[in-house]
């Protein structure tokens, strides 16, 4: 459930949740018996009647929702995470660590971010759309990253930047919301509402802490089966609604039974809004002490991130690093940057995206570089699908199918993991994978969530070696 910042509730658009991460939202000036309504009635809002007006204006929440709030009132702290018997702990015996799962929303044309710069089938199908051979960032001598990726070089460099190729899954989708679908639920031949990290909150914990979205609404990859999910939390400050009766009224929700009187539909938003004022009251703190990365802030010893540190994306690495060093307990972070669409003119707003995924990312990571908690960071980076191999006639990429995948941190063993596909051998024009994207998952979770994959995965996925 997210709420406008205003201060005044007229007018405000409450939105929720619904279990297939469907937005439904009301707006307040319309609704019977809104929260607002209640409030300019009677000085003493009282638990029923904020149910009552929840009701009326957000019928229910499948997940939980964090935002900074006005106002005063605690909320006990929820049960503690409850770990399964398939916890564990990382290689080398390290506790598990934290992980920032990074979606580039529209297809992002992996062979013009990981350039086959040698390979003349990309140069003859690419044409004028190609990245040169003296323009890319070269990794070997077969493949260079984009000249918009520096800080990604970097990385390289340091070997904490593993580059999985190929990835995919079988009998792929070319649209971008089945493929997405796929990707986050990592269940290819049937839909699935849940995925794949809300099944390991689902395995571990029902704290809604420990998985938290950067922005206005939870991606399905976040969704539980057991109404424990990930929380939602927009950039900038976002206010409750009203005074400090409703927010006094609001704490109450999270108290025992709360709700319970109006049946099941009513308790479950006892416990959502009661999720909700928690969230605040541990991270609306840590977020307000916070302050933004310094926009000139380098990679040590290389060269300066590139990009606009304006980005959206960039304010949600800087608010999750902000969550990080304030020792926030979440466990997932998930930001994302759209745009990536890219069937015409591809040359310049690809350049630029990447600009804006490198900067960000770079600037992340420096912000993190003397902090405890650095060490344990990781990064995936991913997207739906690549792009097909030959250029449009509108100098842009149509929708294709395997792409590299990005994994970044201290704890990772730079380098090349995975097949890279053939450019000849096609699929009526598309790569063929080589390596399924639910054994990059399985690496994550084992190797940093510190989980048995199986919690989270259909079937046995070998893990990559990719993590020290």
């Amino acid at each position: 459930m997210t709420t406008s910042s205003t201060e005044s509730v007229k007018g405000t658009r409450i939105m929720t949740t619904t279990a297939n991460n469907t937005p439904v939202g009301i707006d307040t000036a319309e609704a019977t018996d809104s929260p607002a309504r209640l409030a300019s009635s009677s000085p003493e809002v009282t638990r029923r009647q904020v149910l009552v007006g929840l009701g009326a204006t957000a019928a229910v929440a499948a997940t939980g929702m964090a935002m900074p709030v006005r106002g005063g009132g605690s909320v006990p702290a929820a049960e503690a995470a409850v770990i399964s018997p398939h916890t564990q702990t990382q290689p080398g015996g390290r506790a598990p660590g934290i992980v920032v799962l990074v979606t580039l929303y529209g297809g992002n044309d992996g062979l013009d971010t990981v350039v086959p710069y040698s390979n003349s089938a990309y140069q003859s199908g690419r044409g004028s759309l190609a990245v040169a051979p003296d323009r890319v960032l070269p990794l070997d001598a077969e493949f260079g990253l984009h000249p918009s990726m520096t800080a990604f070089k970097k990385l390289w460099d340091d070997r904490k930047l593993a580059i999985v190729r190929g990835v995919g899954y079988p009998n792929p989708n070319r649209s971008h919301f089945r493929s997405m679908d796929i990707w986050q639920s990592a269940v290819p031949d049937r839909d699935e509402i849940s995925g794949w990290l809300g099944r390991w909150q689902d395995a571990t914990s029902s704290d809604p802490l420990r998985m938290l979205s950067l922005g206005a609404s939870v991606p399905r990859a976040l969704i539980g089966l057991k109404g424990g999910g990930g929380s939602a939390l927009p950039n900038g400050q976002v206010a409750l609604p009203g005074g400090k009766g409703i927010t006094n009224a609001f704490v109450e929700l999270g108290r025992g039974s709360a709700g319970a009187e109006l049946g099941p539909w009513g308790a479950r938003i006892g416990a959502t809004v009661g999720n909700l004022v928690r969230v605040v009251d541990q991270l609306g703190p840590i977020l307000k002490a916070g302050t933004k990365t310094a926009e000139t802030a380098s990679l040590e010893g290389g060269s300066s991130a590139s990009g606009d540190s304006g980005s959206v994306l960039d304010s949600q690495l800087n608010d999750v690093a902000t969550l990080i060093k304030g020792d926030a307990p979440t466990r997932v972070y998930s930001v994302s940057l759209g745009g990536f669409d890219t069937h015409a003119n591809e040359g310049d707003q690809h350049a630029r995206l990447l600009a804006t995924v490198d900067g960000a990312i770079g600037r992340f990571l420096v912000s993190l570089a003397n902090e405890p908690k650095a060490s344990g960071v990781t990064l995936l980076v991913y997207s739906e699908f690549g792009r097909r191999v030959a250029a449009n006639l509108s100098q842009g990429t149509d929708h294709g199918t395997a792409a590299p995948v990005f994994v970044i941190g201290p704890g990772v063993k730079g380098g090349f993991y995975g097949d890279a596909p053939s450019l000849t051998a096609l699929d009526q024009g598309d790569l063929k994978f080589t390596t399924d994207f639910r054994s990059v998952y399985a690496t994550i979770l084992g190797g940093v969530l510190g989980v048995d994959p199986s919690v989270a995965l259909i079937g046995t996925w070998a893990p990559l070696p990719l993590l020290r």
